[in-house]
């Protein structure tokens, strides 16, 4: 009992270090000026919302959100897409070129992406994609693509192979067999690779600054960024930015949490 008693005392003691800066944030951006020079981190009386009206229109979050969701879902479609069918491949080939292939995408799990930044730019501005939603898709698609193969090859290996075989059996093609049969099946682990995924690309802020700066083209977290440093005396408005550029990928994260460990453990399984 005194056992259980002192887990629940640290895990609500880290609940709270952990909710702190949440609540620092939301509260600073419900605040108008003269409430942040009083009584910084004490509830907002009244509440304000002028903040957001104005963050929203000074900042340009608008065209920064739909750039960072047309980036962030065309590059999880191809992950999810080409990942999936090459963890298929890689899970049920035995052979020495599969084995190979398998050690090669591990190798850029364990390799840092910053390594190749110089001539992965190179590369992107020969091709002509500087400064556009291709590009950044390119980028993404090919950084993260050995962890998605990594999560998804661990799922499929969990997998009884009966379901596929009975399909090929039926007339089925590999191709046929995946689609139809095998990656319905993979649904915890893609929620995984969304979710996962999807809060690294939206929270990317060197990437798009190298690649997007001075374009147009801008995610959310340059665009914030540039707001910070024009409004960095009105900390209400600098706060609201922030809230309104997390709050779409906090709302995704809390509809697929549920599939992160779900994913994670049946993998481990196999």
């Amino acid at each position: 009992m005194r056992r259980t008693f002192l887990l629940e005392v640290v895990m609500i003691a880290a609940a709270v270090a952990f909710m702190f800066p949440v609540y620092a944030l939301v509260t600073l951006s419900l605040k108008d000026p003269a409430q942040l020079s009083q009584t910084p981190l004490a509830l907002p009386n009244p509440p304000t919302g002028d903040n957001f009206a104005k963050a929203w229109s000074a900042a340009a979050l608008a065209p920064s959100l739909v750039n960072s969701t047309v980036i962030t879902v065309v590059s999880l479609v191809a992950l999810i897409g080409i990942g999936s069918f090459a963890a298929y491949f890689l899970a049920r080939a035995h052979t020495r070129l599969g084995y190979g292939l398998y050690v090669l995408f591990l190798l850029g799990i364990v390799l840092p992406f910053q390594l190749g930044m110089i001539p992965l730019y190179r590369l992107v501005t020969d091709l002509g994609l500087i400064g556009t939603h291709a590009g950044m898709i390119l980028f993404y698609t090919g950084v993260q693509l050995p962890f998605t193969v990594f999560l998804y090859t661990g799922f499929i290996r969990a997998l009884p192979r009966e379901y596929a075989s009975a399909a090929q059996i039926d007339g089925a093609s590999h191709l046929t067999a995946f689609t139809r049969v095998v990656f319905p099946l993979l649904r915890p682990i893609t929620g995984t690779v969304l979710i996962l995924n999807a809060v690294f690309i939206w929270n990317d802020f060197f990437t798009p600054l190298l690649y997007l700066g001075g374009s147009g083209f801008e995610t959310v977290p340059v665009s914030v960024f540039s707001f910070v440093g024009q409004y960095v005396s009105d900390y209400g408005l600098v706060f609201a930015g922030l809230v309104m550029g997390a709050l779409p990928i906090v709302l995704v994260f809390l509809v697929l949490q549920r599939y992160v460990i779900k994913g994670f453990s049946s993998g481990l399984k196999g």
